[in-house]
Order: structure tokens, then sequence, then C-alpha cells
């Protein structure tokens, strides 16, 4: 099967990466796969790491002169490619494809990995119900607005919520000793870890927060310690540190750490005894969940997108509920609870469809049924 992966993102979000990783995946098994993007941005340079042939087109351009420059390179892309099947990862352009696909014999597939729910009108209807040959949303919140708002036929309607690799991302007790030691933790303290880019939507500063009440609720809390795994983006380093402070929890490096950039997040990731996730908003596609989850490192989360389709309730709190948030904080201080919501974790990656081969399995049927329907 050859392959065409619309990945036109202007940074490497978790939308580039479920497209990028999924034509890697397509790619490893014997699929010819293609990257297409936009010329000099994250996704198509890491598609190149991979080994992955890449083109750039001006996907995102309203000029009429780069939209007709779009279509002649789209047809020239289709002529000589000569797809099985074409993904798009992104709504731009998404309508060009529907009507190249009049031209050219390909499967049309529309996966949608955005927070924002698409608008019911009639373009989009007949885009998701006619056009596309398929529908994957990335998890139960958008399924449920294709099928209820825009009336996607159930037949089209899949739900795929990604996939993580299990022989990268894996319990290892000797990362677990060194990275402990390197940011000084004792076999006393308890870490909590924020895996992450530092925006406000990831919610760190309403972590910190929570942890500063989480002190007050419960004096085992005391031993609680917060590692951000990430580095400077929208907020730094310093606004961490005036947070903490603020927080009445020291300085930076005491009770909150920031590791800065990691070239192996999964050997950090080693180092907690349990994750957070307190995304505000978001998290149509949950990586960083993933990556946790598959380390043997119990989740606490907010409801925000795709984590109720990952994590149970018991484990979760209503987005930037701060005073919810450091009650889980205080449950997880039990060893005994902490071990059984790593079970669960651990039981959704490996049997809920979680790694990647599951990942690949799953899209490939979605690809076979919408290429016999087409």
């Amino acid at each position: 099967m050859r392959c065409i992966q619309v990945v036109n993102v202007r940074w490497y979000n978790a939308t580039a990466w479920y497209g990028v990783t999924l034509a890697h995946c397509l790619q490893k098994a014997g699929h010819e796969s293609l990257v297409a993007g936009l010329a000099g941005t994250p996704p198509l340079e890491k598609a190149k790491e991979m080994g992955l042939p890449v083109v750039a087109l001006p996907f995102n351009s309203q000029s009429p002169v780069r939209l007709a420059e779009l279509w002649r390179g789209m047809g020239s892309l289709v002529r000589e490619f000569r797809p099985d099947v074409v993904n798009c990862h992104r709504g731009e352009a998404f309508v060009l494809w529907a009507l190249m696909k009049k031209l050219h014999p390909f499967t049309l597939v529309r996966t949608r990995g955005d927070r924002r729910l698409p608008r019911g009108g009639l373009v989009n209807r007949w885009l998701h119900c006619s056009a596309a040959d398929a529908v994957i949303a990335t998890n139960s919140l958008m399924t449920r607005h294709f099928a209820e708002v825009l009336h996607v036929p159930s037949s089209r309607l899949h739900t795929i919520l990604g996939g993580v690799d299990t022989e990268r991302f894996h319990a290892d007790a000797a990362a677990r000793r060194l990275m402990r030691q390197r940011y000084g933790y004792g076999e006393d303290h308890i870490v909590m870890g924020l895996l992450g880019r530092m925006d406000s939507v990831k919610g760190i500063r309403e972590s910190i927060e929570a942890l500063a009440l989480a002190r007050k609720l419960s004096p085992l809390a005391q031993r609680l310690r917060f590692l951000v795994i990430g580095f400077d983006s929208e907020f730094s380093t310093a606004d961490v540190a005036r947070w903490t402070r603020e927080q009445g929890l020291g300085d930076l490096g005491e009770i909150v750490t920031v590791t800065g950039k990691v070239e192996h997040p999964e050997a950090v990731i080693s180092a907690l005894d349990f994750g957070i996730l307190a995304s505000l908003g978001s998290e149509a596609i949950a990586r960083a969940a993933l990556e946790i989850m598959a380390c043997g490192v119990p989740l606490i989360s907010s409801t925000t997108g795709v984590m109720p389709d990952l994590v149970p309730d018991f484990c979760s709190f209503a987005p930037g509920d701060t005073q919810a948030m450091a009650e889980r904080m205080v449950q997880a201080l039990d060893a005994e609870w902490r071990r059984e919501l790593a079970r669960i974790c651990l039981e959704r990656i490996f049997q809920g469809g979680l790694r990647l081969e599951d990942f690949l399995s799953a899209t490939l049927k979605v690809y076979e049924q919408a290429s016999r329907r087409a």
C-alpha cells in the first residue's frame, strides 16, 4: 500500500507526531510512505530524520497564486507517487484533496487530532460524510461529535487514539536509580512528574498551586517533589521559579525542579513515583500520557481531550480544579494506591491497543475497509 500523510503543521505538536509516526510505522511494515507538509517546518525535518521521503507544498496559503501552485503540486505528487491512500491530518487543503480525488483514484482519509470540534455546516458534512472514505477521530469526544453533529455514518467513522513505542518506553530500574540520584531525590521522596512543553495549557502553574495545597492537606505531602520534564517555551524556568516561591515552596531545585531539554525522556520518567497531566485544554492526542503509562508509572490527570479514554475516573480531576488536583496528589502518597493505578495504566497500554503495533494494525484495517468502499 502506498500512503501519503499530509501533515501541514507548523510545529511538531501531537497532531504532527501522530501523522509522522504513522508514516514511519507504515514504512517499516513495508508500505511505501511519504510525508507532505510545509517547507522548513519541524514535522518535515523529523520525517527526514526517520528516513521518510517528504514533499513541501504551500498547503496553508490563501493567496490565489499560491493556491494555483498548490493545486499543480498536488497533481504532480499524485501522478508521480500514485498513492493508494491520502490521509489528511489538518483541515487546510482538505477540500482540495477532496476535489483532487475526483481526478485521480485514491482513498481519502481524514484524521482529526485537533481539540477544536468541527462545525456542522454543509461543506463540513460533504467533506466528512461523502468526500472522505473514512474519518478517524483520536478520542471518543471527537467521535461522538462527528456522529451526532456531522452525522458521519458509523461505517466510515473510527476512533484510533495513537500508540506508544513500548520498546523505548518501559520500566527501567537502573535508569530510575541514576535519575533520582541526578536530581537529588532520596528514598523517602515521592516524586511527581509532568512531561510536556512549558505552555499555559499544560497547567504547570496550577500544578504548583495544587502541590502547595496538598502539603496543607496531609503531613505526608511534605515528602512530595515535583519534576517538570520540559524546557522554556511560552513560560520560562524563571516563571516556574517565581510561582514556586509565591506558593511558599522555596527556591527552584528544592521541592520543584525543571529538567530543561533532555535527550532521553524515558529515562527521566523512570525516576517518577507518579505522573500528572494537568492540562487545561487540548490533549486531543496525549503522547506524554501514553509514554508515562508505558513506563509503568501511575498517572493522575485532568479530564480534558482524550484523557477519559485513557485513565479511570478515580484518578481524574476537572481542568484547573486545584483543590481536586491536590486531593489526587494526597491519594497518590499511598504506595498501594499507586501500585493499583500503575497496573491499570499498563493494562490499558498492552491490552487496550495502545502500542505502536496496535496503532499500525488499527489504521491499516481502516485503510483497507475504506479502499474497498472507494
